[in-house]
């Protein structure tokens, strides 16, 4: 892998990670166009890592408070248990069917289909009236529904921010505490990932320094910018208008995956 195809794709990863059109899904298709015939896996964990900076850097205010009023009874407190109980099924999911799951990155025609249920996901919220539940009085059943279906989105093509904002909008939630609560959620999965890939032993010793710098870089000042635009979106009750994209993107890849057979 050149500088450029990693600097291209951290910026592919930055885009999408956050938006709910599926970095993974974009990911296994660029590679694809590159030539890139197995699945990088562990390529993609350090193009997380970018977007995981991105992620402590735009939440850097919730992270502090988080931090410091954690044993203090109160929203902080009830966050925190949120987070934990949410992280429960998908740290199950992604453990069990770790091996199944990384067999689907070099199929097209999975990633299609996964497409297309994003599509139909996105397409739940039109016309969604406003939640009114603040994520602090969230109940144990929210928390484990969200999480299962961030353990899911595993699956390349399917959107783990969307699955987990649209089922966050779907219990009531508002829509800015469906936003924090997602993406905060997200960090100790994506963590999580990255150690394992890491342990497994990565393709990052074949890669210059340079060549991980400008991916995780690209990813990192990208998503950030993808953050601010997509809480614009969700609180302005704007996320389906996505299903349009990923449907297309779907239709797309499995009309090519046909071809490729």
């Amino acid at each position: 892998m050149t500088t450029l195809q990693a600097f291209l794709l951290g910026i592919v990863q930055g885009l999408t990670e956050f938006l709910p059109v599926s970095s993974s899904a974009h990911l296994v298709v660029v590679q694809h166009l590159f030539g890139f015939k197995e699945p990088l896996v562990a390529f993609d964990v350090a193009l997380h890592f970018g977007t995981l900076a991105a992620l402590f850097v735009y939440f850097r205010r919730d992270l502090v408070q988080l931090v410091k009023n954690i044993f203090v009874p109160g929203p902080a407190t009830r966050l925190a248990f949120g987070i934990v109980i949410a992280s429960i099924p998908t740290a199950f999911i992604g453990f069990t069917f770790k091996d199944w799951f990384e067999t689907l990155f070099g199929s097209l025609q999975a990633v299609g289909f996964a497409l297309l249920g994003t599509s139909a996901l996105l397409w739940m919220t039109r016309k969604r009236e406003a939640g009114r539940r603040e994520i602090g009085h969230g109940k144990v059943l929210d928390f484990l529904l969200i999480g299962s279906m961030q353990g899911f989105a595993i699956i390349p093509g399917i959107s783990r921010s969307g699955a987990t904002l649209v089922t966050g909008l779907l219990r009531g939630f508002k829509r800015e505490d469906a936003f924090r609560f997602s993406f905060l959620l997200s960090i100790p999965a994506v963590l999580g990932a990255g150690i394992l890939e890491l342990r497994d032993g990565p393709l990052v010793n074949e890669m210059s320094r340079a060549t991980l710098a400008a991916g995780f870089l690209a990813a990192a000042i990208t998503g950030f910018l993808a953050l601010g635009f997509l809480e614009r979106i969700v609180k302005k009750g704007k996320l389906h208008r996505f299903a349009g994209y990923t449907l297309t993107l779907g239709l797309l890849v499995l009309a090519v995956s046909r071809r490729l057979e």
